[in-house]
């Protein structure tokens, strides 16, 4: 028995087509063309597609242009303008002459016009092309999409990885990384950084100490206070961060090496690699600066007590000017309250043994 193929035996999905008409004539119609071939939803007018298209999106919309009321070119225009629904395509149904009115349509975000009467060869050829066409497209976002996601978490796995690399021998920081992250991100927002930029500060900020991974053990854990050529030695951790993090060429490791290769220098260009003063230091090194020192003094370690909060904070304002960039001091400073809370946040995570991500700053 020869086998007969029709558009349903074709695919396993059959598309959503939504006929919108006031003529109970067209759409009985319509519905007998398309029913076979796909599963097809009806509105008698303009406002009834419109409800009907907030609880159902259909793949594609068959739209008559004279209708009572709200007219075809209205519910396209408010269906464009929609952005759950803008993609939706539409194909006026219309006995309309063409030109200007075509013109009109395609301007709203109309894909095609069917003329009336009606012809079931074209409608179905029509229909067929641009669900084919619509579905193509969401199959390809949803790849772009996948893709996206993946690299994304890629890219946040490599900086977890990198970030504890710099720490890995140093068994006393726990969440510090994350915490002066977090700090960085904050401080940024309130010197006038967006929203965005301030994240991604906050995923460079916690590589600044990669390098430390080429700083040899013997110096690295020195239980006493390091000979002048062992400073030297650890000193070069900065330059050895900013080349690993440089060998990727995107922003978020750009801004990374910046920070890695600045974060020691200095407002009187008293630090190092390059003794740069003031202003020659990148913003975002300076501000990883205030962070990174401000938790570095409340942590608790072998060698030290944590400093109280309030005495951190006199530390920052005794070294403005010299140590850290002034302003950034006083931004830092007026939002105390935020930089305590975020303390509390990120210590409760610590003492639950919580497992943190860079994820978990954005």
């Amino acid at each position: 028995m020869k086998l007969i193929m029709t558009e349903q035996n074709k695919t396993k999905h059959r598309f959503s087509i939504l006929v919108v008409d006031d003529e109970p004539a067209n759409i009985d119609i319509l519905l007998g063309i398309l029913g076979p071939f796909y599963d097809v939803k009806v509105a008698p007018s303009g406002a009834i597609a419109l409800k009907i298209t907030q609880q159902f999106t259909p793949d594609l919309i068959l739209l008559d242009i004279m209708m009572p009321g709200m007219d075809g070119f209205e519910v396209c225009r408010q269906l464009k303008s929609d952005k759950l629904l803008s993609r939706i395509p539409v194909i006026f149904v219309t006995a309309l002459s063409q030109g200007e009115n075509e013109e009109k349509g395609f301007e709203l975000g109309a894909v095609d016009y069917i003329t009336k009467p009606v012809s079931p060869s074209i409608a179905l050829a029509r229909v067929k092309t641009h669900t084919s066409l619509a579905h193509q497209m969401q199959t390809t976002e949803n790849l772009v999409v996948a893709r996206t996601e993946e690299l994304t978490r890629s890219q946040q796995s490599a900086i977890t990885m990198l970030a504890t690399a710099g720490h890995y021998n140093d068994t006393d920081t726990g969440h510090h990384i994350w915490r002066m992250a977090a700090y960085s991100k904050c401080l940024a927002i309130a010197s006038g950084w967006s929203y965005n930029d301030a994240c991604l500060l906050a995923q460079a900020a916690p590589m600044h100490d990669t390098g430390k991974i080429g700083i040899p053990d013997s110096i690295l854990k020195a239980p006493r206070r390091l000979t002048n050529s062992e400073m030297e030695v650890m000193r070069t951790h900065a330059q050895i961060g900013h080349k690993i993090l440089s060998q990727c060429e995107t922003p978020l490791f750009n801004l990374a090496a910046e920070i890695a290769l600045c974060h020691h220098e200095k407002w009187n260009g008293t630090g190092y690699p390059e003794g740069l003063t003031g202003e020659e230091i990148p913003e975002s090194a300076r501000i990883v600066a205030i962070a990174d020192v401000f938790d570095a003094l409340t942590m608790q370690r072998p060698y030290k007590k944590a400093w109280t909060d309030d005495e951190a904070f006199a530390h920052l304002t005794n070294g403005a000017g010299d140590h850290f960039d002034p302003d950034l001091v006083d931004c830092f400073l007026s939002i105390k309250e935020e930089i305590i809370e975020t303390k509390r946040y990120w210590n409760a995570l610590e003492a639950e043994g919580s497992m943190i991500s860079i994820g978990s700053l954005l």
